[in-house]
């Protein structure tokens, strides 16, 4: 019997706004207006404002490893506003600062978790988002059950993930990936392929030409955007998530973007990263693209660049401010948010806190002085 093909495929990918500023007027249609580039912009500068003053905190021994956002601000920021606040679910890895601030969580937060304080991930009421998540992949798992949460409550709610490349060769990617497509969760699954996972180039860790075909093993919808570009950011965002709320289940989106800093502030990409590559991707800044943009339609010019970056100065200033005036927890924290009653040595523990019974119980196993060798 003759061979016959049981199955093709194809991958677009999405470009809008290239690097030198020049827009696809078509493909640009019912996306952004002038208005919403404008504030997204100027929402960039501050975000990038930010990042860059967390990088000197952590060198200046005020915060602990800090990831730097820097460079992939134009994915956080078309998805992030692609997303409805206080509906749909936001599930981030640790590269999305500026949609989490999108959705309402208070910029200082990032910071308490980048300096130990768990009040960092102590999200408030009523912003719809999980900590970050710095164990890779896992928080895809869990994008999957909220998602699946939603569907089985019948809400029009989205869940949308984020990771890196070098996320997709963990096994909690592809049991997620499955889960959501079997069951047709209204999750969008959004990988930010910076090229590195950590020092491993994304040719090195995967044999697929692009990350976006990993979808098509599960049936999912998928597509390649520039993620540098924010309008093509948003507009593929916005239509895997109107589908996901009308029903139509997971979507995959990969986008090809770069960090230009470092891994983290314990990192130094100069041991393994070409200074040409860096060089060349640093020509395709979303700052720079929306700028030219936004200059070319006479929106922005350098007075109000020098105005805006002094207004985002002052910003990050109350931002620093209020991370680090924010009073000591309480030692009782401990306790009360770990055992819904104590018992009354663990009383004793937290009006003394000393473990002054430890090692005087022989019931407890190589503490008891029965037990002891000399």
């Amino acid at each position: 019997m003759p061979i016959k093909t049981v199955y093709t495929a194809q991958i677009d990918h999405l470009q809008i706004l290239d690097e030198n500023g020049v827009l696809d007027e078509k493909l640009a249609k019912d996306t952004l207006t002038d208005e919403q580039v404008r504030y997204l912009y100027e929402f960039m500068i501050t975000c990038r404002a930010l990042d860059e003053v967390a990088f000197k905190l952590q060198r200046s021994g005020r915060m602990g490893t800090y990831p730097q956002n820097k460079g992939q601000e134009a994915n956080a920021i078309g998805s992030g506003f692609a997303a409805k606040k206080g509906v749909d679910f936001l599930v981030p890895c640790y590269r999305e600062n500026a949609a989490l601030f999108l959705h309402g969580l208070p910029m200082h937060y990032i910071l308490l978790h980048w300096m130990g304080d768990e009040r960092g991930n102590q999200i408030p009421e009523g912003v719809n988002m999980t900590p970050l998540s710095i164990p890779i992949g896992t928080q895809m798992l869990h994008a999957t059950g909220i998602a699946w949460a939603f569907k089985l409550r019948k809400e029009a709610r989205v869940a949308i993930t984020y990771f890196g490349d070098g996320a997709t060769s963990e096994g909690d990617f592809h049991e997620a990936m499955n889960f959501a497509s079997t069951l047709q969760v209204p999750c969008v699954f959004y990988c930010q392929n910076n090229q590195w996972a950590i020092s491993v180039p994304r040719e090195n860790q995967m044999n697929s030409e692009t990350v976006a075909q990993k979808a098509i093993a599960y049936g999912m919808p998928t597509i390649q955007v520039d993620g540098n570009d924010l309008f093509a950011v948003y507009k593929a965002t916005r239509d895997a998530i109107e589908r996901a709320r009308a029903g139509g289940g997971p979507s995959f989106i990969e986008a090809v973007t770069y960090r230009l800093a470092d891994h983290t502030t314990a990192d130094d990409a100069r041991r393994y990263r070409d200074p040409n590559e860096v060089e060349a991707w640093m020509a395709k800044d979303p700052i720079i693209r929306l700028r030219k943009y936004l200059e070319g339609k006479g929106l922005w010019n350098a007075e109000l660049q020098a105005a805006h970056e002094e207004k985002s100065r002052a910003i990050v200033a109350e931002v620093i401010k209020t991370a680090e005036g924010i009073a000591k927890p309480s030692t009782d924290d401990i306790f009360d948010y770990t055992y819904a009653t104590l018992t009354p040595n663990l009383e004793a523990q937290k009006k003394t806190m000393r473990t002054a019974s430890l090692a005087q119980e022989p019931s407890q196993i190589g503490l008891g002085s029965a037990n002891m060798s000399t």
